[in-house]
């Protein structure tokens, strides 16, 4: 029946976007971690990435993460001498993770969730309504 199908690709749309929101916190929550030794590399920010699946199941295109990558943009230098992770000319390297883009790839995730939740919601009442015209 298609409106299963309809919530197997909803279910792996919001399983797809915990990954994200996962990640997205965990990137949050170590915005702050420097190397804890001269030279040592900070928390690198984690990416997500994505991928059309074929269900064989049910027949149809879902999402599912691809992979959870990492970010190989550079990481930004702060003066700081008194930090332990400082180098000799008293630089510390800082993750290179952004709140901002955090916060939006957030929202994003967030939308994409709903969405999917909602589409979920409407699918099971239309089977609910179908099930009642039967009885």
């Amino acid at each position: 029946m298609d409106l299963e199908k309809a919530l197997d690709i909803s279910s792996a749309g919001m399983q797809s976007q915990t990954t994200r929101l996962r990640v997205i916190a965990e990137n949050l929550a170590n915005q702050d971690s420097t190397g804890s030794t001269p030279g040592a590399a900070p928390y690198r920010r984690k990416t997500v990435s994505f991928a059309n699946q074929l269900d064989h199941a049910t027949g149809a295109e879902t999402v599912r993460v691809k992979s959870v990558g990492t970010d190989p943009s550079a990481f930004p230098q702060k003066y700081d001498p008194s930090n332990p992770a400082a180098d000799a000319r008293g630089y510390v390297s800082l993750p290179n993770v952004n709140s901002f883009v955090e916060v939006m790839d957030m929202r994003e995730a967030q939308r994409s969730y709903s969405a999917n939740l909602q589409t979920m919601q409407v699918t099971r009442g239309l089977l609910t309504r179908t099930i009642a015209m039967l009885k």
